[in-house]
């Protein structure tokens, strides 16, 4: 027990006498410690960008789906996917509502929708410019999984009507009103008094690459926005459908594929003049966009912590060369070759380790501008922390390994003359 004790006490000395010394040789060589910190910096911040990018499409991705819900398809008049020169976009009628409505089987809910961008909505002395104004049959928020702040939502008797009343959002909202209700306020838009008979809930959702967010819209009935602002009646742009069983939602979508091809009368050969969008394929999609963004940036980080793995190589070449003595004397009075592995070994690793400090603080700063800017949605996590300190260790072992055999492998005596290799 006493000679294990006595054993462990020395090469804990040993060790210790290492890391200092190897502390002391990179403070003589300050502008070359901090080349190699720089350069392993740009490779671990662009592996923080990498990493928060990839995790902030993912969320994006499960927000999307969320939002959109498991049990719901989309129908976009004119074919989005193919996109045929000539194609038209006004293809869903009011027939065919009532018929998915009347003869789909499983749908319980069938939303007509269509819109009119960039109106100005104006309160007293305070205007505002939505994005979109939406208009839709009744139940717009039911349908949309879509919860009320306060007040009601669409009615069908507000769409027999024409009724001039809207759902708002927050973000116009509290452009308009402030922290004060809207409920019961009459706004204009586009000189079209409308009343506030509901505020839809924030759901601070965007669509990424923007900083316009799904809040900013009002919704007013279809049969409003269509009289109100001479839109052609007999069509719509979207049309949302909602089921009873969303794990057969692959059976509901041919269904109505099917559907929708009877009723427009399309031939076998000819595509399809509508679009079906459900959460499965905005999931696929998504998917696919975040694997080529991982395929692409790891390129570029890897690229990039190569270069500084071969930085760091080569200064550590140029340092046992130029250390040739100091390397000669240490192993003349008893250094072993181990020895001098572990002492070069820990002067890349501290290097290393300093630049991947440095490159998770340069690569938060980057991803918190690219954020603000709306480039891309970004995400910062505690594992970016361990991924670059475990990238910073295998800078280390890997750039690192040759230069420090190659010092413990010098002559002593050749060492001494300025010789040796």
């Amino acid at each position: 027990m006493t000679a294990a004790w006595t054993t462990s006490r020395r090469a804990a000395r040993v060790l210790w006498r290492i890391q200092r010394m190897a502390a002391l040789a990179l403070w003589a060589h300050k502008a070359r410690s901090c080349f190699v910190i720089a350069a392993v910096a740009m490779g671990i911040a662009a592996l923080t960008v990498i990493v928060a990018s990839v995790d902030g499409a993912r969320r994006k991705a499960l927000e999307i789906v969320d939002f959109f819900g498991p049990d719901a398809v989309m129908v976009i008049g004119g074919d989005i996917e193919n996109r045929p020169v000539g194609q038209r976009f006004n293809t869903l009628t009011w027939a065919d509502a009532r018929a998915v409505a009347r003869s789909l089987p499983g749908a319980y809910a069938v939303l007509p929708m269509r819109s009119v961008r960039q109106i100005t909505l104006k309160y007293g002395n305070r205007n505002h410019e939505a994005p979109v104004v939406v208009g839709a049959t009744e139940n717009y928020a039911k349908t949309w999984n879509w919860p009320l702040a306060e007040g009601r939502d669409l009615s069908a008797e507000d769409v027999a009507r024409g009724a001039k009343v809207a759902l708002i959002g927050d973000e116009p909202a509290r452009q308009l009103f402030g922290d004060a209700s809207p409920l019961g306020q009459t706004i204009l838009v586009k000189n079209l008094p409308v009343q506030i008979v509901g505020r839809l809930a924030y759901r601070g959702f965007s669509g990424g690459g923007s900083d316009v967010t799904i809040d900013d819209r009002i919704i007013m009935p279809i049969t409003t926005l269509t009289q109100r602002f001479n839109l052609n009646r007999n069509y719509f742009r979207g049309l949302r459908i909602k089921f009873h069983d969303p794990e057969l939602i692959d059976v509901h979508r041919d269904n109505l594929r099917s559907l929708l091809r009877h009723l427009h009368k399309l031939g076998p050969t000819e595509n399809d003049d509508f679009t079906i969008i459900s959460a499965s394929e905005i999931l696929k999609f998504l998917t696919a966009f975040t694997g080529g963004l991982v395929a692409f940036l790891g390129l570029t980080a890897a690229v990039a912590i190569t270069v500084g793995g071969f930085v760091l190589a080569n200064l550590m070449f140029l340092s046992v060369s130029e250390r040739k003595v100091e390397i000669g004397l240490r192993k003349a009075v008893g250094a072993s070759g181990a020895a001098i592995t572990a002492q070069f070994l820990s002067e890349a690793l501290y290097l290393t380790m300093a630049g991947a400090l440095c490159g998770v603080g340069l690569g938060v700063a980057l991803s918190e501008s690219l954020s603000r800017l709306g480039l891309l949605e970004l995400r910062l996590s505690p594992k970016i922390f361990v991924l670059s300190l475990a990238a910073a260790l295998a800078i280390a072992l890997v750039f690192g390994l040759k230069p420090a055999r190659k010092a413990a492998a010098m002559d002593p005596i050749e060492a001494l003359r300025g010789g040796g290799e």
